[in-house]
């Protein structure tokens, strides 16, 4: 049994074997597996297109029209009143009932709160200022008059100055003769004295020259010839000094010089020696006569100049103080001439300004006297004051600021309301870069952004500069008419002129980074799949600006896609997808 078994499988695998050996089954199998991996390419090829626009940034596009636009500029401020009324109470009151709230219209006369009046404190504090006011007036009524003696006294001076002045040039001129002939003889005496200074220092450097046997700085005209002397003793000196130096080695131990040379030598020295001798007794002489020459003009220079420097001191003397040349005696008088002048004037000046000082005095006084008689009448109103108050509004106009509650105590000169006064309208500021300023015409009618109700208006009445340190912004001035309260803001839409332009964007089309504006425009590809679609960056320059658009200038032709939105952020060519539409 086991071995049919056996038999029947071991049939079954040579079957099986044979099967898998079939050529026609090995040739199904490679068609069917072709089969599949062609529907498997098909299909992916018809879907790719699908699956990659899944990973691309979906974009939203618009295209570049041309047209009018007109550019504006944007700006918020807060609304003032041209005009307000701070209301303010005398003294520490108490708040009774306020019968108006912020924003309320009120007219001339209407009641705008109620008050009682309080502790005694402002009444003591006005008395203690009405004390302290009299007293400021009445020591302002003990200035002093003004007193002119000491000016006086120096006009007279003065005049009597002058009067000398003029009496000493007039006797001045009376001997103008002997004091001309005088002052010649003394700008002589000056020149001599001046020759003979200048000869004592010659003299007295040849003298300290001689004794030094130093010539070099000694004037020549004395020394040329001792130089001559000088030189020719030096000269016999030094060949005195030789020779003795040649004997000197020829008679030393050891020499080989015979008798002959060396009584030569011995000669020699003694004939040098000689006429050394004779050119040193020669220079001594000769410097001996020429010192004594020399300290001879000497003697005379100093006597001479001794004698012209006494003749330009006792002239110098005699005329000290009173040697005055016409010229210096006529400038004297000028001088003291002017000098009374300006005296006299400025006592003229003093006086008028004195003058003006009491005038300004006696106004101070009166103005004093005015603070006095308010500040009485003030202690008598808080003296009569009694009761409960009413506090009724001097304008019409609308309330703001309030700043009290029923039961607070006013404070002196704090406000406790404001009224705006609406007949003088409202203002609004806005603050706007210089350049954009320029575009902008008094006169302008803007658009209120934030004016849900209607009924508000605003019109540009002037523009300025802006005062902050460095800027060059400008401030644009608004009249604000309508339904508006002080205090609330406004934001505002200016229109800065409008014009034709060639190519108009998106506002949100136009990007910027270091290289300047741009925008990126959708350009189409053709491929196998069908179209493609990349970002490319274009250059412009933003020309113009409205709330939605702007006019650009650049390589942007009028009709081309610029994206204006995307999934995710897109660079310059960017494969993008374009959303479906």
């Amino acid at each position: 049994m086991a071995d049919n078994t056996d038999m029947i499988k071991a049939a079954k695998d040579i079957k099986g074997d044979e099967e898998i050996k079939d050529p026609r089954r090995k040739r199904e199998i490679i068609k069917t597996v072709i089969i599949v991996f062609l529907a498997v390419l098909l299909v992916l090829t018809f879907f790719s297109n699908t699956i990659m626009n899944r990973s691309l940034a979906e974009i939203t596009s618009e295209r570049a029209t041309s047209g009018k636009l007109t550019e504006r500029v944007r700006g918020s401020g807060m609304i003032m009143s041209n005009q307000s009324w701070d209301v303010t109470v005398d003294g520490n009151k108490t708040i009774d009932t306020l019968k108006v709230k912020n924003g309320s219209e009120v007219k001339k006369g209407d009641v705008l709160f109620t008050m009682t009046a309080g502790d005694n404190e402002a009444l003591t504090a006005a008395e203690d200022a009405l004390a302290v006011l009299e007293l400021d007036y009445q020591k302002a009524m003990l200035t002093p008059s003004a007193d002119y003696s000491s000016e006086n006294q120096a006009i007279k001076n003065a005049r009597e100055d002058l009067a000398a002045a003029i009496a000493k040039r007039d006797n001045a001129v009376a001997g103008l003769s002997g004091v001309r002939a005088a002052k010649e003889q003394y700008e002589s005496d000056k020149q001599e004295q001046s020759y003979y200074t200048k000869l004592l220092t010659k003299l007295q450097t040849v003298i300290a020259a001689i004794d030094s046997d130093e010539y070099s700085m000694a004037p020549a005209e004395y020394t040329n010839d001792i130089l001559a002397t000088k030189s020719a003793a030096d000269t016999a000196e030094s060949d005195y000094n030789a020779s003795c130096v040649i004997y000197t080695a020829l008679s030393a131990e050891g020499s080989t010089a015979t008798e002959a040379e060396l009584a030569a030598a011995r000669e020699d020295m003694e004939a040098k020696e000689t006429a050394r001798n004779e050119a040193r007794e020669k220079y001594e002489s000769e410097k001996f006569e020429l010192r004594t020459e020399i300290a001879g003009k000497l003697a005379e220079a100093e006597t001479e100049a001794e004698l012209y420097a006494a003749r330009v001191s006792a002239y110098e003397s005699e005329n000290a103080g009173g040697g005055m040349s016409i010229d210096d005696l006529n400038a004297d008088v000028t001088m003291k001439q002017r000098t009374l002048e300006d005296l006299i004037n400025t006592l003229s000046k003093t006086q008028k300004s004195d003058e003006n000082t009491q005038k300004m005095t006696a106004l101070d006084l009166d103005a004093k006297k005015k603070e006095v008689d308010k500040a009485r009448e003030k202690v008598n109103k808080l003296k009569s004051e009694t009761g409960t108050t009413e506090v009724v509004s001097k304008y019409g106009g609308v309330v703001s600021n309030i700043s009290v509650k029923p039961g607070d105590t006013t404070i002196p000169d704090s406000p406790v309301m404001t009224v705006d006064l609406s007949d003088e309208g409202y203002t609004l500021e806005i603050t706007v870069e210089g350049e954009k300023a320029k575009k902008i015409k008094k006169g302008t009618s803007a658009e209120v952004v934030n004016n849900w109700g209607g009924g508000i208006d605003a019109v540009l009445t002037d523009i300025k500069n802006d005062t902050t340190p460095n800027s060059k912004n400008r401030i644009l001035v608004f009249s604000v008419t309508g339904d508006v309260d002080s205090g609330s803001y406004l934001e505002l839409s200016i229109p800065c002129g409008g014009g034709n332009y060639d190519t108009i964007v998106p506002k949100n089309a136009v990007g910027h980074d270091r290289d300047g504006d741009f925008v990126l425009t959708v350009v189409s590809k053709s491929s196998p799949l069908g179209n493609r679609y990349y970002a490319e960056r274009v250059s412009v320059e933003v020309l113009a600006s409205d709330e939605t658009s702007s006019a650009v200038s650049g390589s942007l032709g009028y009709g081309a896609y610029v994206i204006t939105a995307a999934s995710k952020p897109v660079e310059p060519k960017d494969q993008v997808r374009m959303k479906d539409k």
